[in-house]
């Protein structure tokens, strides 16, 4: 533009009159010379300055594919991930954690090669609650799918997104339990068919009758998991979510060659020891161990992917055993889980972590080891990355839990510090009544039957009485199986009064409130069998709210 400005100037009519007329004035005068010498300077600044610039959009092509290529090799060093969720593993069902009569040698290799964490805590005991809590790193009541069925709203930011606008391949397989808004979070999903534990709509679902299209291994959840592994691109860091059907009801004889056996089995106190009970969980007992054996073949292709020692798998899962008093509730049979980590690059083998994580915790800390920098301020946990290294360093003096609407209404809350563990029942009129299909199941037909024999202990009849306390406090180094509430307990006066500000506390920071509005149950209390609330498939809270089936 210059250079066409002063060439318009220079042969510009004025100009020419000038020179034609006044020559030998502007010899005199010296202004031809100089004139002449600004003029091809200028004019070889304009040359080189437009080399410069062709040289530079060259050297930007080569720097943008150098970049490119830089940006690729630095995310092969990011860490994989890999997400193993169990359905309705209790947190000490495994040989890890001491139960050596149930056969899971690949979840003790887990453990050997990693750390094991032995106070970790889910957010609720309730399968879908429970995914959208840890896939958004938020408490249950903050996601909008606090209750069983309810889809993970499209406006909840997830931590696989962000892994997935960093680079990495995002794949799922196994149970879904999210809805369809999260399905574009990953860059692929194989859902597996969940009939096997759904009651059908119509007359079969009011008989209480499953129709299930799976049939042998597929019933695990499991058998998408090592397709998915080998299917994925090798030029991109990845993050797997593998999710089992495997230990959730029904049960089905066979399914193992050596199947567990009834005097193997361990049962907690608060259930009966008889021979139905027994047998019950004996095919509990079968599904973890079908279950360990996908571990296992997902190690083993890690092996031979050649990724083990650039791969972190963490094994948790969704909920406690599918049992009384167990799933669903707040105690830890119910909200406590199996937590183990193996990352070759940092975590020692055979550790193990005493401190508290809760599975809130799992979203920052991946995003963490995955350089993301700027997370956002929705995930309410806790990066726990530092205990893999320092496990004797507490990152959190409490965890919290909360009880919702699963089958059957139900509001609760819990504070739990490394010994002690607070309860408010806030709809305490009402049984702890567990799940439909463990009330469909023989250990809960078993529990009616001595009850109406009168041959149950108190303890015992946890599930069955109504109204229940309306707090509890346990001590759970002396008391494991927190039989004995301590709320009335005058030596305990000054802990309870510091474990209901903490709960209070939390309560507020969260916004969490006692619903206005009760939601039906789906299923009667005593039998399992449908009632005339049961609308499949389920309506999202939105849709409930907007048709006042329940509170916003």
């Amino acid at each position: 533009m210059r250079l066409g400005i002063l060439l318009s100037f220079c042969f510009s009519p004025g100009m020419y009159q000038f020179f034609r007329y006044c020559p030998e004035r502007l010899f005199r005068s010296g202004f031809v010379l100089p004139f002449f010498l600004i003029f091809t300077s200028h004019l070889s600044h304009l040359s080189a300055t437009g080399r410069e610039k062709s040289s530079e959009a060259k050297k930007t092509e080569e720097d943008i594919a150098t970049e490119d290529q830089a940006r690729r090799e630095a995310l092969l060093k990011l860490p994989n991930f890999v997400l193993i969720i169990a359905d309705d593993l209790a947190w000490d069902d495994s040989s890890p954690y001491g139960r050596d009569s149930i056969m899971t040698p690949n979840i003790q290799r887990l453990a050997d090669q990693g750390m094991r964490f032995d106070n970790a805590f889910l957010t609720i005991s309730s399968c879908s609650p429970s995914r959208a809590s840890i896939i958004t790193g938020r408490y249950p009541h903050n996601t909008d799918a606090e209750e069983l069925h309810w889809p993970v709203p499209a406006e909840q930011i997830t931590f696989v997104e962000k892994l997935k606008e960093k680079g990495y391949w995002t794949a799922a397989a196994g149970k879904w339990h999210l809805g369809d808004a999260m399905r574009d979070r990953f860059n692929e999903v194989r859902e597996v068919d969940t009939s096997g534990f759904q009651l059908p709509s119509g007359v079969i679902g009011k008989a209480g009758k499953f129709k299930e299209t799976l049939q042998g291994e597929a019933q695990s959840g499991c058998a998408d998991w090592v397709p998915l592994m080998e299917s994925r691109p090798k030029d991109q860091p990845f993050f797997l979510w593998l999710a089992a059907l495997d230990p959730h009801r029904p049960y089905h004889e066979g399914i193992l060659e050596v199947p567990a056996r009834p005097e193997e089995v361990k049962l907690p106190p608060y259930l009966p020891d008889t021979p139905a009970i027994r047998a019950d969980y004996r095919l509990y007992y079968d599904e973890i161990t079908r279950l360990d054996k996908y571990v296992g073949k997902v190690m083993d292709t890690l092996e031979s992917q050649g990724v083990v020692e650039n791969t972190m798998v963490i094994f948790i899962s969704d909920n406690g055993r599918p049992f009384p008093r167990d799933k669903t509730t707040l105690y830890d049979s119910g909200i406590k889980t199996p937590w183990i980590v193996r990352c070759p690059r940092t975590v020692l083998p055979g550790t193990t972590c005493p401190r508290l994580v809760s599975s809130i915790d799992i979203a920052p800390t991946v995003l963490h080891l995955a350089d993301i920098q700027d997370i956002g301020p929705t995930f309410q946990g806790r990066d726990f990355s530092p205990l893999l290294t320092h496990p004797e360093k507490p990152i959190r003096e409490y965890v919290y839990a909360e009880k919702n609407w699963h089958d059957y209404e139900d509001d609760s809350r819990a504070v739990r510090n490394e010994r002690y563990k607070y309860i408010r029942n806030y709809y305490n009129d009402l049984p702890l009544t567990p799940p439909a299909d463990v009330v469909r199941s023989p250990c809960f037909v078993e529990l009616l039957r001595l009850d109406k024999l009168k041959q149950l202990p108190s303890y015992q009849r946890s599930c069955l009485i109504a109204p229940r306390p309306l707090e509890e406090l346990y001590d759970t180094k002396t008391d494991p199986y927190e039989l004995v509430n301590l709320v009335d307990d005058k030596r305990y006066v000054s802990l309870l009064r510091s474990m209901r500000v903490a709960l209070v506390a939390w309560e507020k920071r969260t916004e969490d409130s006692v619903p206005k509005l009760r939601t039906a149950d789906e299923f009667d209390r005593f039998t399992g069998v449908p009632t005339k609330a049961r609308v499949r498939p389920r309506k999202s809270k939105k849709e409930m709210v907007e048709t006042g089936l329940t509170a916003p």
